[in-house]
């Protein structure tokens, strides 16, 4: 019987399952560095928790066996991202927790949407937040899009851009033109890079009444871009001005200028950007990888200054996700990235025949026991079956035991030298899997 896959959750092939794992370590590891702690949250919330910030029902999957209290039954679903369990996280063990409160998570959620490329039901997110107590500073915002440049960086794929704007600049400026629905027009401007600027402006007549005018500045406003403050002067020069536009463009520069000042070229200012979910009340960031620009954002947040409330103290926050898994499907489905090997095997110990199978097993034990990622071979075939057996699999180092004594073969190279289990290593590089690209 043929089996056939369900589309939008991926499986990976033990190769590829190397290289998910090794981009995971070293998010996990830039994280921790940069000094944010790990937590994990459960798989399911109540259905109205996942709703309460408007994402409509048929995206959840709903859960409804479980019951809850009284007897009486709870709807449950499936998390589709890692922000609304994080609020609730904080709101149930607030007394514990210290702030601000840095944390990450790297877990799967699941989202009821039609699978396409990048886009799947079943993924992986990494997120890093900082949430405040009533309060938090604005460094934070400067922060987090550096720890997620640094991760980004240390990854072997192409560059990532990181841009970033202000939801006070857009819901400043479009108040100041004169257009009402400010949500609304946020969510248009989030879809012109998938549908141009001529069904923007449509799209801006239609549902918000804008005049040919307002649309017009609407789009000159999401054209501009830039690395200092000369981003504020054109701003400016498209004639708009009130409070909360000045606030925004002053946060915007001490943004772009912070980050830029600690890591040179890490944040460009893009105020096409948007962000359609309305929790986001100020910086809002999106990445895109160099040459993969078709895949969309790898890399999303901003500062949401209501995460959370129980209704005394208040819980603000400015955090980012990348998107594992899509950034996944691209790099091992076009090649960028492979492992130099199918398994984490190092050393296969040849076994020469099965009454020698115990001393191979104690060789492949004495290099464990040193931290060197061996196996035995699984049957005593002839020496070059068992060589084979190891180059299929990419293993680098074959153990034979010989009249002579102990010998490790680099079946590379045809290299054959004496050994001892309890004092020989392979290189470096060679001791573990690498990624091309990593030195």
């Amino acid at each position: 019987m043929k089996i056939a896959p369900l589309s939008g959750f991926p499986e990976w092939l033990p190769a590829d399952r190397i290289v998910e794992q090794r981009l995971l370590d070293t998010l996990r590891e830039t994280f921790e560095l940069h000094g944010f702690s790990g937590i994990e949250t459960r798989a399911v919330e109540p259905l109205e928790q996942l709703l309460r910030k408007g994402e409509t029902s048929k995206e959840v999957y709903v859960l409804s066996r479980l019951q809850g209290e009284e007897g009486q039954k709870a709807e449950l679903g499936l998390h589709f991202d890692l922000t609304v369990p994080l609020a609730r996280y904080v709101l149930e063990n607030a007394g514990k927790l210290d702030f601000p409160f840095k944390r990450y998570q790297i877990q799967k959620v699941w989202r009821g949407e039609r699978p396409q490329d990048g886009r799947f039901r079943e993924f992986i997110q990494a997120d890093v937040d900082v949430v405040g107590a009533d309060t938090l500073a604005f460094h934070h915002d400067i922060e987090l899009p550096l720890v997620m440049v640094d991760a980004l960086s240390k990854l072997p794929i192409p560059r990532v851009v990181v841009r970033a704007s202000n939801r006070k600049v857009a819901q400043g400026f479009y108040e100041a033109i004169g257009i009402e629905d400010v949500e609304e027009t946020l969510r248009i401007v989030d879809k012109l890079d998938k549908v141009g600027p001529d069904v923007v402006a449509e799209l801006l007549a239609e549902r918000v009444g804008a005049s040919e005018e307002q649309a017009r500045k609407a789009l000159a406003l999401a054209d501009i871009t830039g690395t200092d403050a000369s981003v504020a002067e054109s701003v400016l020069e498209l004639g708009a001005r009130s409070e909360l536009l000045d606030e925004g463009l002053d946060e915007l520069v001490r943004l772009i200028e912070g980050a830029n000042d600690l890591i040179e070229g890490s944040l460009v200012a893009d105020l096409r950007i948007a962000r359609g979910l309305d929790y986001y009340t100020g910086s809002v960031f999106e990445s895109t990888v160099i040459g993969h620009e078709d895949l969309g954002s790898v890399c999303s947040g901003g500062r949401y200054d209501a995460l959370a409330s129980d209704g005394k103290k208040t819980y603000p926050g400015v955090g980012l996700s990348i998107g594992v898994s899509r950034l996944l499907s691209r790099v091992i489905g076009s090649g960028l990235v492979q492992a130099s090997r199918k398994v984490p095997t190092c050393v296969l110990v040849a076994v020469n025949d099965e009454s020698e199978r115990l001393s191979a097993s104690r060789t492949a034990m004495a290099l464990r026991q040193r931290g060197i990622p061996a196996d035995v071979s699984p049957n005593s075939a002839k020496f070059g079956k068992q060589i084979r057996h190891a180059d299929r699999r990419g293993i680098p180092y074959v153990w034979f035991s010989t009249d002579e004594g102990e010998q490790v073969k680099d079946i590379r190279s045809g290299e054959q030298v004496s050994a001892d289990a309890n004092t020989w290593s392979p290189p470096s590089e060679d001791l573990y899997p690498q990624l091309n690209g990593e030195a």
